[in-house]
């Protein structure tokens, strides 16, 4: 999730699952937890600096009818609505990520519901501000930024404003739009609070005797088991526990996909596809272009899932056997603090800035580390304080898997705190379109600098297969998941019903087909039909594509910045400071990949048969 336009009062939120084990929060020492009080020193704080921004809001409508008169003017609304827009991100950031740390706290909650009802209010307050501004043209937008140089900051946000004038509405229309957001969320918010804090957990006998409760974080802990029968065991109880629940996910996704529908149709869009990619001037035929070349290169998919069978030494290859260790004896394990050195070592291409605000950023507490009972699930970075800093969310396990998310996460960070400290306000925020490039591109630094520093053929092989399962969970998976998104919001814009059995059928389908179920590559069992209720991206509107577009992207730039090019990392470095002061598909451009093209998904797949033939070079040689 992230802004949508210059007067959004929303907050960027980057997610990913990840592995969890949980200890309670009093056990953790405070330099593995965030510092939330950089944000405000209380919760009584936080009510004061509320009702500040609720008193300002009062004062929004003095604008109406005297914008467009003179540029002083102009520029006195949007100074305005800059100064407002802060205050507000912070105060929806540290509520939300309190009640991050502990979903079951409805106090937290709360807050988040007080704000959810005073941006409405705002946003229908402030409805006229758009449409009046409209009325005008932009020639007089440009003379008006000529007089007063102040302007130029807004000039990109203003400029974006104008092309897609055609889907902005009327004061009072936009004012119903404004109020719709006290309901519109209603899907999600209901969705993470069942999902994270109510919806009681299955309890199962393990092979050894033990009884262990298959939370999500205890799921995620036993589908990488390396035996077999646990898996089964989990994997059985934890889908068919959210299939005794398959009508109520059934309701709340159908809840959310109406209402991107009913957002895309109020502002005449063709599709709610596209109204979720034309504000940051993304064409849909690079969504349509990015499912169509998985699709073209499954066969290379179905190579990995072939190797993968191989390593396991399985007859069968089963969807439950996906994340399990295919080298025996190896132990890629590494406590927090191993993993954040071995983060900042892989970083040091990126130069001394870099690394030196990464240190910062574990030093001073910016990341909360570890799962505790009630915390959210999986990780995500919030770069939204804009004069502060970004702050992690982990769900630290003591995995090689955690150790990429944390350089994942840091890469998000990275892009938040020189874009915050490079760019004005109106232009620091970014389009998640560029931001998993930044992200991914850590990723693919990390995975280099094992490599090169790994002799032993079994741990050398363990982060081989671990780097071909990154190919699997960004590239493919989360295709697989955007092909999803895209065939259930086309069943509602043809007025097909969406229920619990529908989205179980369109998932299974799509994922027997991705995984070769009917040809034997890889056995999926009917009760992942049920997966898609897992997911909580598709509950933010067309954002898991992202993921694998920005993967290609990053191993392009990865390799040139890796060679030693210096013009690239001077490139890439101003693409992390770039915020959005350009569109998401330009800055690539100027960073050096172009994703109009095919040739970063050509990039990507040729450096996955590359993985995949050293790894089958290593099993010849071993015999396997």
């Amino acid at each position: 999730m992230h802004k949508s336009g210059m007067l959004a009062l929303l907050l960027i939120l980057f997610c990913l699952t990840t592995v969890a084990q949980q200890r309670n929060r009093s056990e953790i020492e405070d330099k593995y937890k965030w510092n939330l009080t950089d944000i405000y020193q209380s919760d009584e704080a936080w009510r004061s600096a509320r009702e500040d921004v609720s008193k300002k809001i009062e004062t929004v409508e003095s604008f109406k009818g005297t914008i467009m008169q003179s540029p002083e003017n102009l520029l006195k609304m949007l100074q305005f609505n800059s100064e407002l827009s802060k205050e507000a991100i912070k105060l929806s950031i540290y509520a939300s990520m309190n009640s991050d740390l502990d979903t079951r706290d409805s106090e937290y909650n709360g807050m988040q519901q007080e704000l959810r009802h005073l941006f409405s209010s705002f946003g229908a307050k402030a409805a006229f501000i758009e449409p009046e501004i409209l009325k005008s043209d932009w020639a007089t937008v440009e003379d008006f930024i000529k007089q007063e140089p102040k302007l130029e900051i807004y000039h990109m946000p203003l400029a974006n404003m104008f092309r897609t004038k055609a889907h902005s509405l009327s004061e009072p229309e936009e004012r119903i739009m404004a109020l719709s957001g006290n309901i519109t969320g209603t899907a999600s918010s209901v969705y993470n609070t069942f999902r994270n804090a109510e919806m009681p957990a299955p309890e199962v006998t393990l092979s050894d005797g033990n009884k262990v409760l298959v939370t999500s974080s205890e799921y995620s802990r036993f589908r990488a088991s390396a035996n077999r029968a646990d898996r089964q065991i989990v994997f059985e109880a934890y889908w068919n526990n959210f299939a005794n629940f398959k009508a109520s996910y059934g309701e709340m996704l159908s809840g959310n996909v109406k209402s991107d529908m009913f957002r895309a149709q109020a502002r005449h869009y063709d599709s709610s596809l596209q109204a979720a990619l034309y504000p940051n001037n993304i064409p849909v035929e690079v969504y349509h272009a990015l499912i169509d070349n998985v699709n073209k290169n499954l066969p290379a998919f179905h190579r990995y899932l072939e190797i993968k069978k191989r390593m396991l030494g399985v007859d069968t290859l089963k969807y439950l056997d996906l994340y399990a260790p295919t080298v025996k004896n190896v132990d890629l394990t590494y406590s927090y603090d191993e993993g954040t050195k071995l983060v900042i070592d892989a970083l040091k291409p990126l130069g001394k800035e870099y690394v030196s605000t990464v240190e910062k950023a574990i030093d001073e507490r910016w990341i909360d580390v570890y799962p505790t009972p009630g915390k959210v699930t999986g990780a995500y970075s919030n770069g939204a304080f804009y004069e502060g800093h970004p702050f992690i969310l982990l769900n630290y396990n003591d995995l090689y898997n955690d150790v990429s998310t944390l350089a994942h996460e840091l890469g998000h960070t990275m892009q938040s705190y020189f874009s915050n400290k490079n760019q004005p306000f109106p232009t620091s925020d970014y389009a998640i379109f560029v931001a998993e490039v930044a992200s991914t591109f850590n990723e693919v630094l990390l995975f280099n600098y094992m490599i090169k520093n790994v002799k032993d053929d079994d741990v050398k092989l363990s982060l081989l297969m671990n780097w071909l399962d990154g190919f699997r969970g960004t590239l493919f998976r989360q295709t697989q998941f955007a092909e999803f998104e895209l065939k259930i919001h086309e069943e509602a814009e043809q007025g097909k019903p969406l229920t619990g059995d529908s989205f179980s059928d369109i998932y299974s389908d799509i994922v027997k087909r991705y995984y070769g179920h009917d040809q034997n590559i890889c056995y999926v069992d009917d009760y992942i039909n049920m997966e898609w209720a897992y997911i909580p991206h598709f509950y933010y509107n067309y954002y898991v594509y992202q993921y694998s577009t920005s993967f290609t992207a990053s191993i392009s730039l990865a390799e040139k910045v890796m060679s030693g090019d210096k013009k690239a990392l001077g490139d890439y470095m101003a693409f992390l400071s770039a915020g959005s002061s350009d569109y998401p598909i330009e800055l690539l451009k100027k960073a050096g990949v172009d994703m109009t093209s095919a040739e970063p998904f050509e990039k990507a797949i040729a450096a996955m048969n590359k993985v995949m033939d050293e790894i089958e070079n290593i099993l010849n040689k071993k015999g396997l």
